[in-house]
């Protein structure tokens, strides 16, 4: 629930008193009456405003000394894509960034750490002076992402991707609309976060899908200047952030591989690859290659580093797996599913396995047919 600008004067004045409140709070769904109740001794009035920051940053999403609501962190850009951000446009020589939907401030922290100057412009009064607060060395200015405030330097953007609980899939829908964005801006290098699904066919400059720890958190878009300056020649890339190392993939190979029979592993590849379309360009990469040419799932004879993947057991057809995996004295299962219409969860418990064994199922489609791919439990290959 977002501040009053009371609450908000109360918050950021009593910095010191709030941060030895919320050291006391338990922050769990056992502990919640309790912590209420601590927070109302020590700050009267203000009690539910602490609760909501310290909720907030419970989330490890921003920096514990950061003022946030529980409706700004979850909308946030967690802080190792906007880093990532930075670098690129401080390797691209930029020298100015206005961010038209600072929110919080999350960009604003990362480009000001790489000696950017850094404008941020919100239309939200209450979330601009969080921003003010979370980022002392921007400059702010309470303003509509549709009605610049700026002249120059590279535009940062990120519409609201989400109405009434669902993703926006039409750029026009984003809020504000992707095409309203590009004609106020016209002329001006841009970076424009979107969601991985829209459809990307039409735009001429870089594409860079990014995930984090294994779930896939933007795509966004740069114009073909601002990608050219940065040193990224190709149209897409994706870049897999991991344990806080980073891995980079772009669409600059040529020399694809085609599908081919089963090996010896079995690899689901991260989401910003396959976002990115990038499937048999990391295939080449790593020695793999498609089980299918219309299939996301990689085959080969080793597990890329610092991945996972399914040692192959046997491939059999979807009706006999019950038999199969019971075979092999089956219990606990993990189940992937691509290309065919199978529920997971459904069908783990039509399988009613009864062993100990744990392994894992690999649903999906070679050619016309479906197969299950039974294999043994994910390993982990060492980042080297």
């Amino acid at each position: 629930m977002a501040y009053s600008v009371t609450e908000l004067d109360y918050l950021s004045t009593h910095a010191r008193e709030i941060d030895a409140v919320i050291s006391q709070l338990g922050l769990s769904k056992k502990t919640q009456l309790q912590d209420a109740s601590i927070a109302r001794e020590h700050c009267g009035d203000y009690g539910r405003a602490v609760m909501e920051l310290a909720s907030a940053r419970a989330t490890g999403k921003v920096p514990s000394q950061w003022l946030a609501d529980s409706e700004s962190v979850q909308q946030a850009t967690p802080l190792a894509v906007t880093e990532y951000r930075a670098s690129l446009l401080a390797r691209a020589g930029v020298e100015l960034v206005h961010d038209v939907t600072c929110s919080i401030g999350t960009e604003g922290a990362a480009l000001t750490r790489k000696n950017v100057t850094y404008l941020g412009s919100d239309l939200d009064g209450v979330r601009l002076r969080m921003a003010r607060y979370n980022v002392p060395a921007g400059h702010f200015a309470q303003a509509d992402a549709l009605g610049p405030v700026s002249k120059d330097g590279v535009v940062v953007a990120d519409p609201a991707r989400r109405a009434g609980g669902s993703r926006i899939t039409d750029p026009a829908k984003l809020m504000p609309p992707l095409p309203d964005l590009i004609d106020a801006y016209r002329g001006r290098e841009m970076a424009i976060k979107c969601a991985p699904g829209l459809d990307f066919s039409h735009w001429e400059g870089l594409v860079s899908v990014v995930s984090l720890d294994g779930g896939v958190k933007e795509a966004c878009v740069y114009t073909p200047g601002l990608a050219a300056a940065a040193g990224r020649l190709g149209r897409r890339e994706a870049v897999i952030i991991r344990g806080g190392v980073l891995d980079y993939l772009d669409d600059s190979a040529d020399d694809l591989p085609e599908a081919g029979a089963l090996g010896r592993f079995i690899i689901d590849p991260d989401g910003a690859v396959v976002r990115a379309g990038l499937v048999r360009h990391y295939a080449a990469r790593e020695g793999l290659w498609q089980i299918d040419p219309h299939i996301a799932y990689l085959t080969g004879n080793n597990i890329p580093a610092g991945t996972s993947g399914f040692e192959l057991i046997e491939a059999v057809p979807v009706k006999k797996l019950k038999a199969a995996l019971a075979s092999h004295g089956a219990g606990r299962v993990e189940i992937l599913v691509r290309g065919i219409d199978v529920d997971p969860d459904q069908l783990r418990k039509k399988l009613k396995l009864r062993g100990d064994k744990p392994m894992a199922v690999v649903m999906t489609r070679i050619g016309r047919n479906g197969v299950a791919l039974i294999c043994s439990e994910r390993k982990w290959a060492s980042a080297g």
